[in-house]
C-alpha cells in the first residue's frame, strides 16, 4: 500500500516557471555554437551541465564561456513558483512530510535561488542537485537517492515532475510518479506517469493521499 511520507520535486518546469527563459538562454548558446542544431535547447532539456558541456563543448575554452553565460544569467533570472505550488509546500510541511528538490541543476544555481527566495530552505529538508548522483534523468539513481536521504520505502513516496527524461527517472525508480501539465501538454505526458496534475491550484497533502489510493 503507498503511503506519503516524501516528496521529490523536479525544480524548472516542475515548481518554477523557469523553461522559457532556459529555452532563450540555450537557444542562443545553440545559435552561436551549434548553429547545425536548430533543436539545441530542446536537446539537452533534462540532462546536466556536466552531460551539456562534454557532449556538445569539448574544447575547455568554449566550456568556460558556455558556463560563464549560464552563471550570470541564473544569477538574474526570474524564480517564480508556478501558481498552488508554494501553499502546497506549506501545506506537506505542516503534515510532516519530507521535501526535497532533486534537479539537474548545480550548487551554483542553487545558490542564486537561495538568494532570491529567502524562504527557500525552509520549505525543502534537502535539495539533491547534480553533484549528488551520477547518473541523471532519464536513470532512476536521483530519485532512489532522494528516498535513501529520507530513509523512506519507494512506496512512501511520491515524485512531480514535469520532463519526458525526468517522468522516465521517476517511474524507472518504482516511487508513484505525477506528471505536470505544465511544460508538455497533459495528452504527451499521461502515458509516462502514474497521474497527471494540470496545476498546483487547489492541491493539498490530502488530495495525493486520495491519489494515491
Amino acid at each position: 500500500m503507498r503511503k506519503f511520507k516524501a516528496a521529490l520535486f523536479d525544480l524548472d518546469g516542475t515548481l518554477f516557471d523557469t523553461e522559457g527563459q532556459y529555452s532563450i538562454l540555450w537557444g542562443e548558446i545553440g545559435r552561436t555554437y551549434h548553429p547545425e542544431m536548430p533543436d539545441f535547447a530542446q536537446r539537452i532539456k533534462g540532462t546536466t551541465l556536466v552531460q551539456i558541456l562534454s557532449t556538445y563543448f569539448p574544447d575547455p575554452a568554449i566550456q568556460h564561456e558556455v558556463v560563464g553565460k549560464l552563471d550570470a544569467f541564473e544569477a538574474q533570472m526570474n524564480y517564480t513558483f508556478y501558481p498552488g505550488a508554494l501553499s502546497f509546500l506549506r501545506d506537506l510541511k505542516l503534515h510532516q512530510v519530507k521535501c526535497a528538490v532533486v534537479t539537474s541543476s548545480n550548487h551554483a544555481k542553487m545558490q542564486s535561488v537561495e538568494k532570491a527566495i529567502p524562504e527557500f530552505n525552509s520549505l525543502f529538508d534537502r535539495v539533491l542537485t547534480a553533484e549528488d548522483f551520477s547518473a541523471s534523468k532519464p536513470h532512476p539513481d536521483c530519485y532512489l537517492l532522494g528516498a535513501k536521504v529520507f530513509d523512506c520505502s519507494i512506496d512512501e513516496c511520491v515524485v512531480f515532475e514535469d520532463a519526458l527524461t525526468g517522468l522516465q527517472a521517476g517511474m524507472s525508480s518504482g516511487i508513484f510518479t505525477i506528471g505536470m501539465a505544465t511544460t508538455n501538454p497533459r495528452e504527451v505526458i499521461q502515458t509516462h506517469c502514474n497521474y497527471v496534475l494540470d496545476s498546483f491550484e487547489g492541491i493539498t497533502y490530502q488530495s495525493i493521499l486520495r491519489i494515491l489510493a
